[in-house]
């Protein structure tokens, strides 16, 4: 059983059947009152965030939750699958799980799968990937204060903004939270 005192962020909790997941919280004391945490909680199944708060005696179970590398093979129209690496058990996992990690996603890359209940809910991704450019405007100077950035495409079709100095067929770092270009890879 896990108490509103143990409470951190990212800790997943099993709340009325669901998963959630902390993302913010704060402990809230009133003058000789008992002490109430409120959280920010995101649903895993729905992506839903919600505002509640507990009390202090409330107690919640802890979720029957895994996670488990899993190698993405291919997309097909329908949804992306996955290979158990080491029991060659495959899975699908459409859009709604999937979300917005499919611009990062690369085929024979290894991802960490979260199951609940075990059935899948989500993609845990690496905080940056490595992608190769595949499209890339070409850069034009003119008269600038500041850093010039250009449209490009990379391999998995994902658009970022990116310097001038960046070529097709070059790799590039990009952060997987907000899809922004980090930094050229040699």
């Amino acid at each position: 059983m896990i108490s509103p005192t143990d409470f951190r962020k990212g800790m997943k909790l099993a709340i009325e059947g669901d998963l959630y997941i902390i993302i913010d919280f704060q402990n809230q004391k009133v003058a000789r009152g008992k002490a109430k945490m409120w959280t920010k909680l995101k649903n895993l199944k729905t992506g839903q965030v919600v505002e509640r708060t507990y009390g202090g005696g409330e107690s919640f179970d802890k979720p029957d939750f895994q996670e488990k590398g899993m190698q993405f093979l291919y997309k097909d129209d329908e949804s992306y699958h996955f290979m158990d690496s080491q029991t060659y058990e495959q899975i699908g996992l459409n859009d709604e799980h999937v979300g917005d990690y499919k611009w990062y996603l690369q085929e024979n890359v290894e991802y960490k799968i979260s199951f609940f209940e075990g059935s899948p809910i989500s993609i845990n991704m690496p905080p940056s990937v490595v992608l190769e450019v595949i499209e890339a405007e070409p850069g034009v100077k003119g008269d600038s204060v500041s850093n010039l950035t250009k449209n490009i495409v990379v391999e998995t079709g994902l658009k970022v903004k990116a310097p001038l100095f960046i070529k097709v067929g070059e790799k590039i770092k990009i952060d997987t939270s907000e899809g922004k270009y980090l930094e050229r890879v040699n």
